[in-house]
């Protein structure tokens, strides 16, 4: 297949490039360890994510944000924190896992090598849910370059909104059949192909521990399916 018109790649970043699970289940049996408390530190991670998600998918359809991807981290930990006997953490033992840990989550093993490769080509920008200042240390540790930081906290307009897209083509002032939404979540890619991105289905799936993804089925209507990232520089023409 040819990909002769695509000038960007835009990529989801949490879970499609961050391995928020692992960095979330050690952050929550840390704090469990320390206050003698025994939980399943796997599922309340998970818990955590799809938890934090569901305040962020269409964030400011109806007004302006007043949080971001921080701040949901933090209000979910709270909630959490409170319903698994471990209510009586400390605000900083609670940053511990609602900042530190997500500032920190290291990237898949198989995309550090391949992205400065698909910088060579093509626009390579983290398009996320995720707050700038979340993406800018994610890179810093992982060593990743990005050419921009395209965060829906910058639109106050949060994906599945169709103006999260929009705004990202825009910025890059392509149009939208130029820009290759690149992620492991079929609901992303579809928003992202009704308003004319071409689409990349990447697997992750360790994404979500040994729950396994939600939805680990790539639509068929994506035009490319992979396995991993070295697959997808290889199906774009890039030799890594």
């Amino acid at each position: 297949m040819q990909h002769n018109d695509i000038k960007a790649l835009t990529f989801d970043t949490g879970g499609t490039i961050l391995d928020w699970h692992t960095g979330f289940t050690r952050a929550l049996k840390n704090l469990g360890d320390k206050y003698g408390v025994e939980k399943d530190w796997t599922t309340l991670a998970n818990d955590l994510r799809r938890r934090s998600l569901k305040k962020m998918i269409n964030l400011g359809e109806k007004a302006p944000p007043t949080y971001n991807f921080d701040g949901a981290h933090s209000s979910t930990l709270d909630e959490i924190l409170e319903e698994n006997d471990l209510g009586s953490a400390s605000e900083e033992e609670r940053r511990q896992i609602w900042w530190d840990a997500p500032h920190n989550f290291r990237c898949w093993p198989d995309f550090p090598a391949v992205l400065p490769k698909l910088r060579q080509k093509y626009i390579c920008a983290s398009f996320t849910l995720l707050s700038v200042r979340l993406i800018t240390d994610t890179a810093r540790i992982n060593h990743l370059t990005w050419d921009a930081v395209l965060s829906c906290e910058i639109y106050g307009k949060y994906k599945l909104l169709p103006e999260a897209y929009t705004n990202t083509a825009k910025l890059l002032q392509l149009s939208p059949s130029e820009c290759l939404m690149v992620a492991c979540h079929n609901f992303d890619l579809d928003a992202a192909k009704n308003v004319g991105f071409q689409t990349a289905f990447v697997r992750r799936p360790d994404e979500w521990g040994i729950e396994g993804p939600p939805d680990p089925v790539p639509n068929s209507h994506h035009d490319i399916i992979v396995d991993d990232f070295p697959a997808l520089a290889q199906e774009l023409g890039v030799s890594v």
